[in-house]
């Protein structure tokens, strides 16, 4: 990147316009909206992009976090309404992969576009160069690719490609809005073709074709080979092409083959005849409802049946037997299992050095032309195609020398070891086993990751199986789980009432989050299921009387305590959220009281504070009933948020808590809202003494309804039972009439409830039941 900064002409990125509402652009757009900016979506006319916007509003999963997001993209068309580009600060072209297509159209945009706007292409490999020929000077410094993965929603990685004209101030305000603003994990790029996710993945791939080719794997074996054994997506290779779609491989395969230098390098992604049958055939995945798979409909539901590439038939589908597999899913590890199946004697060895060792030398040997570090070669592995461990850390974790011993190969070229500083191979003793690395791939901005690095700095002050607490320095604390899911059991309820005496004691606040994909998956059911075969019925009243005092811990506790969830935060840990002084929540934050799921009713202060939530949203003077309504089927229904959006939507989050699109910056900012409350003032909340309750006739109004709903067949006789319960909690118990309680004695209603319900035959089959599968079962 060359020429002089324009950093202070620059504005802050506050409207966006796409070009294009295709799959890629209309998502590109939702995403954006999720972010709470307005959109402004355009296609050849206003019809198109309408249809575009519709389509993806079809797709699951889910590209907007609600319903509502959409009011913020408004459509257009080419044909009249490009001018309006003029008032967005962001121009992304997403239209059609032709060079000659993209040309005109940014021809177009800098007719329109202001002076000091940013214009990128979401190309998946044209030259991002080459798309800015014959535009001026002042368009070139605010040109640069922006490479988005697909679903744009979910996959975090966004490509950054500046050419040699790109400010270099243009790179890092864009860079830091994708992170901090649309949460995205940013790599810049070379110029190159197909950048770096796409040009090491797509060798990958082909690789694994060739093997299918062989006729010596099938399709499942290849699955369970290349899925999360391997720490890959459990969508694995062929289910992923049947999500992406096998004409897009195909398309991206031979758009990136005639860009490459080399024959031998365009030899090594010319796809096997199979691809090109498939595509010939419509069979493009998914969205055409088959391509290595296909979903049978039949009278007793739908199996899934897998292709045969020899016959081109579709059969029933078939586990995939083998040992190696078995040994190494014993193994803990990440690395070591990887290892082991690289190293097997077996045809899973065999597999392993064809496929994922002939990728590392490929990674090794282009990195210096695509990317600028090692650590970028690995975030954008992990971030587009969902990698546990990036290309060099696997070189490491297998071993330098095994891999290049396992696939034949001297040593890497000279070029390739000298950009990643790797010592040349020397047959000598004494020199050392060589690595590419010599630390973890480090978090990508100083803020990142700050729950993980206060741990590798040592900051750990105590720990027990479930939870440790951990100093993130500046006089705040944190609880972090680390049980399996990080479910509640002895130890987490321990960890959490002394996180809160600790940070009374010596700290300013406490933060309770982690760094785990999910939050909490709620209580240790197995633990109560235990408990409740044998009939120990004083043991369960104390786990819930503990549990409880633990959460009105974290709600009174003297100085603040900021709840940080992410991902499945269910039934307890719902608990801990909504009572938080405040609450900083992932985007992706799937979020309910699921307890009815189990034959059960939430216990840990649930029920009583969704309860007080709904009367307080009560208008003064007016029927309390049609919110208590609300709240009583939030929890009936095991209703979980799509989104932490989705949550503000079911009253589990309040307006005054705060929303981080980043999951890799939400314990940072956090921690920054605990200390923005010990600098507000912070003052803990009296108990209430005097939560109004409906009595019996608003019980009778629940009861109606759900006696109505059991009559019409939509609940099942134990669905009712509990749905009774739970409207006796909600109401104030046995009271005749309308009056006032404390919050304690909600708390006993709950815990007389929930134990009622544990004795319950059904209840046990529910829990029996989930255990088992990981589902809910209506009996």
């Amino acid at each position: 990147m060359t020429g002089a900064s324009h950093e202070s002409t620059l504005r802050p990125i506050r409207s966006v316009a796409v070009l294009g509402a295709g799959t890629m652009g209309a998502q590109i757009a939702a995403h954006v909206a999720n972010a709470g900016l307005p959109v402004l979506l355009l296609d050849l006319d206003t019809d198109t992009a309408r249809s575009g916007l519709k389509r993806a509003a079809a797709l699951k999963p889910d590209p907007f976090f609600t319903r509502e997001t959409q009011t913020r993209i408004r459509l257009g068309g080419f044909d009249r309404d490009l001018p309006e580009i003029a008032g967005c600060d962001w121009i992304i072209e997403a239209i059609i992969e032709r060079l000659d297509a993209k040309q005109a159209l940014l021809e177009q945009v800098e007719t329109h576009r202001r002076a000091d706007a940013i214009v990128t292409s979401n190309t998946s490999g044209i030259p991002i160069g080459s798309l800015a020929e014959g535009r001026s000077e002042a368009f070139r410094r605010h040109w640069l690719g922006s490479h988005f993965f697909n679903p744009p929603r979910y996959l975090r990685l966004v490509e950054i490609v500046p050419t040699g004209d790109t400010d270099p101030a243009v790179v890092t305000a864009l860079s830091s809005f994708v992170d901090r603003q649309l949460g995205k994990g940013v790599v810049v790029a070379k110029d190159t073709p197909n950048f770096i996710a796409n040009r090491i993945g797509l060798y990958g791939v082909t690789r694994v074709l060739e093997q299918l080719a062989t006729g010596t794997y099938t399709i499942e074996e290849i699955d369970a080979m290349t899925g999360p054994v391997v720490g890959r997506p459990k969508s694995a290779t062929f289910r992923t092409m049947d999500i992406a779609g096998i004409d897009i491989l195909a398309h991206v395969a031979t758009n990136l083959s005639a860009r490459l230098d080399t024959e031998d390098e365009r030899r090594a992604f010319e796809l096997p005849p199979l691809v090109g049958q498939l595509v010939e055939r419509g069979w493009i995945g998914e969205k055409a409802g088959q391509g290595f798979y296909k979903k049978e409909r039949g009278r007793d539901g739908s199996t899934i049946h897998t292709l045969d590439p020899v016959t081109m038939d579709y059969r029933p589908r078939q586990s995939a037997r083998l040992g190696a597999l078995d040994a190494a899913r014993t193994i803990d590890d990440p690395g070591e299992r990887v290892r082991s199946l690289f190293q097997a004697h077996d045809t899973v060895g065999e597999f392993m050095r064809a496929t994922l060792g002939r990728t590392l030398i490929y990674a090794a040997e282009v990195a210096g032309s695509i990317a600028h570090t090692v650590d970028d070669v690995d975030r954008a592995m992990r971030w587009g195609f969902g990698w546990d461990q990036g290309p060099f850390e696997l070189w490491d974790a297998i071993g330098v020398e095994t891999v290049l011993d396992a696939c034949g190969g001297d040593d890497l070229s000279a070029a390739a070891r000298e950009w990643a500083g790797l010592p040349s191979r020397s047959g000598g003793s004494g020199t050392g086993p060589r690595h590419f690395r010599t630390a973890p791939v480090p978090p990508a901005a100083p803020d990142l990751q700050l729950l993980g690095m206060a741990r590798q700095r040592g900051q750990v002050v105590t720990r027990n199986a479930g939870a440790s607490l951990v100093d993130l320095g500046h006089g705040v604390l944190a609880v972090e789980f680390h049980s399996k899911l990080n479910t509640i059991g002895g130890d987490t309820v321990g960890m959490l009432t002394g996180g809160a005496t600790e940070a009374s004691d010596r700290f300013a606040g406490l933060v309770v989050g982690n760094d785990a994909v999910n939050f909490c998956a709620g209580a240790n059911l197995m633990l109560v299921l235990l408990e409740a075969q044998e009939g120990n019925w004083d043991e369960i009243d104390l786990m819930v009387r503990g549990f409880q005092q633990a959460i009105l811990g974290l709600r009174y506790s003297p100085v603040p305590v900021v709840v940080a969830p992410a991902g499945l935060t269910l039934g307890g840990g719902c608990e801990m959220v909504l009572h938080a002084d405040r609450v900083q929540a992932a985007a992706e934050t799937y979020m309910g009281q699921v307890e009815v799921g189990v034959g059960l009713i939430p216990a840990g202060c649930g029920t009583k504070e969704l309860t007080v939530r709904a009367i307080d949203a009560t208008t003064p003077g007016t029927d309390p009933l049609p919110r208590l309504q609300r709240a009583f089927e939030t929890i009936g229904f095991g209703k979980v948020s799509t989104s932490a959006a989705d949550a503000r939507r079911l009253g589990l989050l309040r307006d005054v808590d705060g929303i981080t699109m980043n999951r890799e910056r939400l314990m940072a900012d956090a921690k920054a809202t605990v200390l923005d409350r010990v600098r507000d003032g912070y003052r803990a909340p009296a108990p209430r003494a005097a939560i109004p309750v409906g009595g019996e006739d608003t019980r009778a109004a629940i009861d109606l309804g759900i006696h109505l709903a059991w009559r019409g067949g939509r609940i099942s006789d134990h669905d009712a039972l509990i749905a009774r319960k739970l409207a006796r909690i909600m109401t104030g118990g046995d009271l005749p009439h309308p009056t006032t309680v404390t919050e304690q004695y909600l708390l006993d209603l709950e815990r007389e409830a929930f134990l009622s319900l544990c004795g319950e035959a059904r209840t046990l089959e529910r829990i029996r039941h989930t255990l088992k599968t990981g589902k809910t079962l209506r009996n």
